[in-house]
């Protein structure tokens, strides 16, 4: 699977100027941004946003989600999150939607920790994000419970985190499909293999035969990218999401996110409701297995179990959904985003930070199409970009240099 040659049998079916390969919010992304640059765009996906951007949570925390050997992934983070803002603005305009309609909220995240070894735990994470340069303040219980009333009473600690937002993935994915729907082409097929001539990338053909010629294709199908194309070394690492309905009284009212006994977890509420009701997101788990989207009760168990030692008043939510997906890891963590290949960019791997990452993909996308991204946050993140997401970065730690 992954490789057919220019002189296949297979007859030569449509021609665009590009080929996206994956419909989630990656994908899309880069349709739009190619659309934009003047490209006539064919977008391959058998179930367009049902793969990691249909679990996630959207939260955009480049502080929180930075680990210990993860700088890069910091960087790449803070320098997305600069661009959040416009990226919303601009997607919501061209969509034709209100202002706030992709639910970016910018409030700020509450880290709490349910007992003394959690404590010490976000307290090491602390001194991680001084060294970092990312912003974070330990704050006393009882100021964690002004800020949100739902915190429970066990709860030992806390760290208040502003730069740390929201958005609704759903709400984005809607958005850039209706503007992909109407300008470019949607075609509801799996790819089956990249077409190559001459050791460059010049189409992809489809799961029922049909290939599709294009002077660039893009691959943003998540884990499935090694499957195509070796380079795009990936895997499932899949986690599981819920999804409730809780009353304007038991709901929070800013992201949560903590530790339960060493168990992180967390809960993302939706803005609310005209009844005042708020959907609210709890996730998630981290699991490193085949993908086979199976939602398993010790999962839901847990993070209900957890979510509920953090914020009591989540007892009386209603479960609406449980949803389990798999995000694309790769060896780093950090995600592919250059050109693999001739005629083939990479835009995939982008683990848990998919949709933070979303707007520092447009740039990278943009630069790749030889549009200028405008104004320094757009060259700072496409220079993280360049920097510790190379698609060859691999090859070279391998020879001995650095990515």
């Amino acid at each position: 699977m992954g490789h057919a040659s220019e002189g296949s049998s297979i007859m030569s079916g449509h021609v665009c100027d590009v080929v996206v390969v994956g419909a989630g919010i990656i994908g899309l992304t880069a349709a739009w941004r190619a659309l934009e640059a003047g490209a006539s765009v064919t977008v391959l996906d058998p179930a367009p946003g049902d793969g990691a951007t249909r679990a996630a949570a959207g939260m955009l925390a480049p502080v929180l989600e930075a680990g210990f050997g993860e700088a890069g992934q910091a960087r790449l983070g803070t320098a997305s999150l600069a661009l959040w803002p416009g990226f919303a603005a601009r997607v919501e305009r061209a969509a034709g939607l209100p202002p706030g309609a992709v639910g970016l909220d910018t409030t700020g995240t509450l880290a709490v920790a349910y007992d003394g070894d959690d404590l010490a735990g976000l307290r090491r994470l602390l001194v991680l994000h001084r060294q970092l340069g990312l912003g974070s303040a330990e704050i006393p219980a009882d100021e964690a419970r002004r800020r949100e009333p739902g915190v429970g009473p066990r709860v030992t600690g806390a760290a208040w985190v502003p730069g740390d937002h929201q958005a609704d993935p759903r709400a984005v994915h809607a958005a850039l499909t209706t503007v992909v729907a109407v300008r470019g082409t949607l075609v509801g097929r799996r790819a089956a293999a990249l077409t190559w001539s001459g050791g460059a990338v010049v189409g992809v053909v489809d799961d029922a035969g049909t290939a599709y010629r294009a002077g660039t294709v893009v691959l943003a199908t998540g884990h499935a990218g090694g499957d195509l194309f070796p380079g795009a070394a990936t895997r499932p690492v899949p986690g599981t999401t819920l999804r409730l309905r809780a009353d304007a009284d038991h709901a929070p009212g800013v992201v949560v996110r903590g530790t339960v006994q060493g168990r992180p977890v967390y809960a993302v509420p939706r803005a609310p409701r005209v009844d005042g009701s708020r959907e609210v997101v709890v996730g998630a788990t981290s699991d490193e297995r085949d993908d086979d989207r199976l939602t398993r009760a010790g999962d839901v168990f847990a993070l209900l179990r957890d979510a509920r030692a953090l914020l009591p008043g989540l007892d009386d939510a209603v479960l609406l959904e449980t949803t389990t997906r798999a995000r694309p890891g790769t060896p780093d963590n950090a995600p592919y985003l250059g050109w693999a290949a001739d005629g083939l960019y990479l835009a995939a791997g982008h683990h848990r930070n998919g949709i933070l990452l979303t707007p520092l993909t447009a740039a990278a996308v943009d630069h790749a199409l030889g549009v200028a991204p405008p104004g320094p946050d757009a060259a700072a993140a496409v220079a993280a970009a360049a920097r510790y997401a190379d698609p060859h970065r691999f090859a070279q730690l391998d020879q001995g240099g650095t990515a």
